[in-house]
């Protein structure tokens, strides 16, 4: 199931929900300070990012929430499966970033996690919430453009058989 991209990255897991929730702002890339056995579990695919978000603390960034279920044939198995895990960044970046979280309704997201070069990256958004009202409107243009896609294949197929 892993999705190779353009620039050799393989897509390991994707973040629906964030697209859901958040309107997506600005995006970033980011190292993670991992343990060998959580790599192999990345590996395999076995991580979600459901809920999980990404602090600033003293000049550093956090991602919080961010489930790596334990590997199977490791001999580590009291390693916390949702602990915090250090992103690893340029000062600079994670300044800039702190510098655009003034305003209190932006949060950092985790969008996706996938493996470059053979490093493990975790490409993080500045996201702000979406109302209710948002989401509805979101839903309405993806069932319209689904029925106008629906439609437009039917007429394509009509012309063939012709």
């Amino acid at each position: 199931m892993a999705k190779n991209t353009k620039e050799g990255k393989i897509q390991v897991a994707q973040n629906k929900k964030a697209f859901y929730d958040y309107f997506i702002l600005d995006r970033f890339e980011a190292g993670i300070a991992l343990i060998g056995c959580e790599v192999k579990s990345i590996r395999e695919h076995r991580v979600n990012l459901k809920d999980s978000y990404a602090k600033i603390k003293n000049g550093e960034m956090f991602v919080h929430n961010m489930h790596i279920s334990p590997y199977s044939k490791s001999r580590l198995a009291d390693i916390n499966p949702v602990r915090s895990r250090k992103l690893l960044m340029h000062k600079r970046e994670i300044t800039r970033i702190n510098g655009k979280m003034i305003d209190k309704s932006l949060t950092i997201v985790p969008v996706s996690i996938y493996i470059s070069g053979g490093l493990v990256k975790v490409e993080i958004a500045i996201a702000k919430g979406k109302l209710k009202s948002d989401k509805r409107d979101d839903l309405a243009k993806k069932d319209s453009n689904l029925e106008v896609k629906r439609a437009l294949k039917a007429s394509s197929y009509k012309d063939k058989s012709r």
